[in-house]
């Protein structure tokens, strides 16, 4: 066992440079086959290429709007990676960040009278504990032996979302908002602040300390070395006294709560209120980015950057290709298949 913890170890800790070629070459594949798609339907691959990468690279709006995306991208791949490192696999990261998303307005809302500088550090909290109690539920349901956590967070993101729905057309929709579903707009001390003039926030900090956080416990901690060991054979790491059920509810919690964190900052920093459709599927995007990444640190940042751009690429496609901007998922769908398939393969050489 010692082996394949040292194994893990050492895997975990391989530099920036293998971990960007692997995500560029997985993307380069998917980019290819989305180019063929265009061309059959008559429309410039090459010219479609140029006109995201300029429109999201080219310019300092550019960078900063592809930065925005990037945040709520790297805290829901937290989301799956944390709880990943003991094989749980965690595809609940958009009803967590729902979750995040309600709590965090229901304190905005009630809480308004309180100054920015205790405000803001309370919501940053009620997300963390929104999404985190969500998730520490299939956490628990999987400590007790009763439901496979893959089951409860799938499910449980139906629920988070309706429940949004219900709040926003129900009891804490804005009276002055004619028909349209949304709650009031938060106070001026329940936003999050941005940096200069772009719309680029304190998430940005939140999300890089989550990153920096993860990567030191794991390879700097007894509580990394704990996971390595169930990860490495989880009968082997009970007998040694190791609490499993502990490590269920704990990194289902935490990894529930940096979802929420990513909710709260939508509805902070960027709404300004709830509002339905409030993600367009961060959760599922960040489950994604995490395959990717395989748990890399490093990886979640270059896969989080390259996919922020993708989902950018779908308004712009639509301006300059005359294509529907949905037309992103298929370039989506490709990349899971590239990455579904390569797995594949590994476990075959095994």
């Amino acid at each position: 066992m010692s082996k394949a913890i040292e194994l893990k170890n050492s895997s975990f800790k391989k530099n920036l440079g293998p971990s960007l070629s692997r995500f560029f070459f997985l993307f380069s594949i998917a980019f290819v086959f989305f180019a063929l798609i265009l061309w059959i339907f008559g429309k410039n691959p090459f010219r479609a290429y140029v006109d995201i990468f300029l429109n999201t690279l080219g310019s300092t709006y550019g960078i900063s709007e592809t930065l925005v995306k990037m945040i709520p991208l790297i805290l829901t791949a937290l989301a799956t990676a944390i709880p990943s490192r003991i094989w749980l696999i965690n595809v609940g990261g958009e009803g967590q960040f729902h979750m995040g998303a309600i709590v965090a307005t229901g304190v905005a809302l009630n809480l308004n009278f309180l100054p920015g500088w205790i405000l803001l550090p309370v919501l940053i909290i009620s997300g963390f504990l929104g999404g985190g109690l969500w998730g520490m539920c299939s956490g628990f349901l999987r400590a007790k032996g009763w439901v496979s956590e893959t089951i409860s967070t799938l499910l449980l993101n139906y629920v988070a979302i309706l429940l949004v729905s219900f709040l926003v057309f129900g009891p804490w929709k804005d009276p002055e908002s004619a028909n349209y579903p949304q709650t009031a707009e938060f106070g001026e001390a329940a936003i999050l602040p941005s940096l200069g003039q772009s719309r680029v926030h304190l998430g940005i900090f939140l999300a890089s300390a989550a990153l920096c956080g993860f990567y030191f416990v794991m390879s700097r901690t007894r509580w990394g070395l704990e996971m390595r060991a169930m990860a490495a054979n989880m009968e082997a790491a009970r007998r040694n006294g190791i609490p499993l059920e502990k490590y269920f509810l704990i990194l289902m919690l935490i990894g529930g709560g940096l979802a929420g964190i990513a909710g709260m900052c939508e509805v902070s920093a960027i709404q300004g209120r709830l509002r339905p459709n409030i993600s367009p599927g961060y959760g599922y995007m960040g489950f994604l980015i995490s395959w990717m990444a395989m748990g890399n640190p490093w990886g979640i940042v270059a896969a989080a950057f390259l996919l922020a751009i993708v989902t950018a690429g779908g308004d712009i496609l639509q301006m300059t290709q005359g294509v529907t901007g949905s037309v992103v998922n298929i370039l989506l769908a490709l990349i899971l298949f590239v990455v579904l398939a390569r797995q594949g393969i590994i476990r075959g050489r095994k």
